[in-house]
């Protein structure tokens, strides 16, 4: 029997097909390296074990923890190993970190993660005057430093209180500019700087080089969602992903970490976001 031989626009359509499965699996392999979620998305949904399994399920690969999630490190590795993922970074409390900077790192460094970030300022914590901000970044600064030389990278989150300015500063900026970006880096919330009244994208812009990832989280409006802190999954609310995805980009963000704080359906808020990180970072 004779076979055809196979026309040029065949073999185009071909290639072209082939290309395309190529880049859909090298973008899904580019979204698993990239999308993370915070486990405080989830901390309402049954056991770890149970959240853990949940986040696998949505399609994560990788995942932020929250202190050591009241396991010790060796039940937290199998949870880890069976529901395949990773941990990107660890949220410790600031006076946990100063008090008890040995454990932490040996929990940390058992689990394979070498980044810790400061979630939150309690309001005893935070300074009110140019002075405390700016010492509240060289105590960040000198803490970063001392854990450098344990193999550890320091970072800090923020919330809406730094977007507060103080001689034309916002907190934040403060903090940043009084560490040396080698010993803090950032992780910005975006749903909250715009909360604060400030523009994520001009943070992302001016700290570049220096974002180790982005809370994805959007902000519904007054009247939607106010039973869920009035946040929403990233790309359904009010955000200008458009313009504060390829600033992060630019800026060398690390990870994209999903989080919602209060949400109604874990399951649909998590799996929404993903899809939509996945489907616009480039």
């Amino acid at each position: 029997m004779l076979l055809r031989k196979p026309s040029g626009s065949w073999l185009l359509s071909s290639l072209l097909l082939l290309s395309a499965v190529s880049f859909s699996a090298t973008a899904v392999k580019a979204a698993d390296d990239q999308i993370a979620l915070q486990g405080y998305s989830l901390r309402n949904v049954g056991t770890l074990e149970q959240q853990y399994a949940m986040a696998h399920e949505a399609g994560f690969k990788a995942i932020e923890i929250v202190g050591d999630q009241g396991v010790s490190a060796g039940q937290m590795r199998a949870l880890l190993q069976k529901y395949q993922l990773k941990v990107t970074s660890d949220h410790v409390q600031l006076a946990d970190l100063e008090a008890d900077t040995g454990k932490i790192v040996t929990f940390n460094k058992a689990i394979n993660n070498h980044v810790l970030i400061v979630p939150w300022l309690k309001p005893e914590q935070r300074p009110d005057s140019i002075a405390g901000w700016k010492q509240m970044g060289q105590r960040l600064d000198k803490l970063g430093a001392a854990l450098k030389k344990q193999g550890m990278q320091l970072g800090y989150h923020n919330h809406n209180f730094e977007m507060k300015k103080y001689g034309g500063k916002t907190a934040l900026e403060i903090i940043l500019d009084n560490a040396s970006p080698q010993n803090l880096m950032l992780e910005a919330d975006v749903a909250w700087i715009s909360r604060g009244g400030q523009d994520p994208v001009r943070f992302l812009q001016k700290y570049r080089g220096r974002i180790f990832a982005i809370h994805a989280k959007d902000n519904a409006a007054i009247g939607v969602r106010d039973d869920e802190m009035n946040f929403a999954p990233a790309g359904a609310g009010l955000l200008a992903w458009d313009e504060i995805l390829p600033a992060a980009e630019k800026a060398g963000t690390r990870w994209y970490i999903v989080e919602h704080d209060l949400p109604k359906d874990p399951r649909a808020i998590i799996t929404s976001a993903r899809r939509y990180l996945e489907n616009n970072l480039k």
